[in-house]
């Protein structure tokens, strides 16, 4: 059943794919704004289905900690959900990708139009560099930034040191942090086209102000928070298995 319902899902997927990016062109003139609430809608749409075809619902935790102004989201990264999921569920925000993501027929160029920070991971100084000096223009649009500080993503129950690229872009603009955890991996695993049937938990930190603090400070903050987050919402699981 698993099987059956992962296909139908990526079947709907490419059906809506190509007329989606149509419309994506159609609305490439616009402000970057609107332009990004249009495009947004086919991650928000794919979460949908989700939800009715492979019965991964999800409840927020902290909504209420999601300030107004525009911040430096770092999150968790287990799973292909969050980064469906979080178009319905932050501000308008856009990631840090490498270049190589704009190349990818219809996806890359769609993702070319969300205002994304590409960054050649070749070139660490100026991927650095580069992340920060977009982030501050970004920052200053209305954009909140999407960081996910593990690099890639990261198998539940393993942990690998978070990168300070998310840290450097909130100590140099003066952006507080939003902290994010969940569990998304427990059901929409890293790599795996099945996907189980139940109930992701977002969990939303209080935001952390950057001022006076190195990203290494900010950033051990920012870990410990998450990883704490995550081992209470797969403990459960790990309780069941055993």
């Amino acid at each position: 059943m698993m099987y059956l319902r992962a296909l139908l899902y990526y079947t709907l997927l490419v059906l809506i794919v190509v007329p989606y990016w149509v419309l994506v062109m159609c609305v490439a003139p616009l402000p970057r704004i609107p332009r990004w609430k249009i495009i947004a809608g086919w991650p928000r749409l794919a979460a949908w289905l989700a939800i009715y075809v492979l019965g991964i619902r999800y409840e927020v935790r902290g909504r209420e900690n999601i300030p107004a102004e525009p911040v430096v989201i770092l999150s968790k990264h287990s799973s292909a959900w969050e980064t469906l999921a979080y178009s319905g569920i932050f501000p308008p925000h856009v990631y840090v990708m490498k270049r190589e993501l704009m190349w990818l027929p219809f996806l890359g160029w769609g993702l070319a139009l969300f205002s994304p920070i590409f960054i050649n991971r070749a070139e660490r100084k100026n991927a650095l560099r580069r992340t920060v000096e977009i982030g501050k223009e970004r920052l200053a649009q209305g954009f909140c930034i999407m960081v996910y500080p593990e690099g890639t993503r990261i198998a539940v129950g393993k942990r690998v040191r978070y990168k300070l690229g998310g840290a450097h872009i909130a100590a140099q603009t003066g952006a507080r942090v939003l902290p994010v955890a969940h569990n998304a991996g427990l059901l929409w695993p890293r790599n795996s086209f099945l996907k189980r049937p139940g109930k992701v938990t977002v969990v939303i930190g209080e935001p952390i102000d950057s001022a006076g603090q190195t990203p290494e400070q900010l950033m051990r903050k920012v870990e410990d928070w998450i990883e704490h987050q995550v081992e209470i919402l797969v403990r459960p699981e790990r309780a069941h298995a055993a």
